[in-house]
């Protein structure tokens, strides 16, 4: 009988307390497209289990938010992306350079992208698609072949 009383007790009793983990976490809403910086973070204590994967602050200052993002958000990598220089639909300029040769026109943006990311592009001078590669922000670069 002792033993089953003792049993019940022990079952009672509360569980101890898990420990914690300190775990960055927006500490606003951010946007979709919104640039991040350091003081858009704030850190939590929450277990251990919120923090396994999640984007270190440094890493994700810089970035863009993919999506509109809560306060408190734990961030992941697919939450975030490289800043879009060049957006679908923009104006852009498409440069050619081979040796001494530079060739410069106007065109227009198919998809967007970052910088070193292919992108699409239509010339306005001669409406042909192209494929070429983000330099900064408007600004395309054409390889030759």
């Amino acid at each position: 009988m002792a033993t089953l009383l003792l049993a019940a007790l022990l079952a009672a009793a509360p569980a101890p307390p898990r420990p914690l983990a300190d775990v960055p976490v927006l500490n606003r809403t951010v946007e979709r497209g919104e640039t991040l910086s350091a003081s858009d973070f704030a850190v939590e204590q929450r277990a251990p289990g919120w923090g396994r994967g999640a984007t270190p602050v440094a890493a994700a200052v810089g970035l863009q938010a993919v999506r509109r993002l809560a306060a408190g958000t734990v961030l992941r990598d697919g939450d975030l992306t490289r800043p879009q220089l060049v957006k679908r639909g923009e104006a852009v300029t498409i440069a050619l350079k081979t040796g001494g040769l530079s060739i410069t026109t106007e065109g227009r943006a198919l998809t967007g992208g970052g910088v070193g990311d292919p992108v699409r592009v239509m010339s306005l001078a001669t409406n042909r698609t192209l494929d070429a590669t983000v330099e900064s922000s408007g600004h395309v670069r054409l390889t030759s072949r």
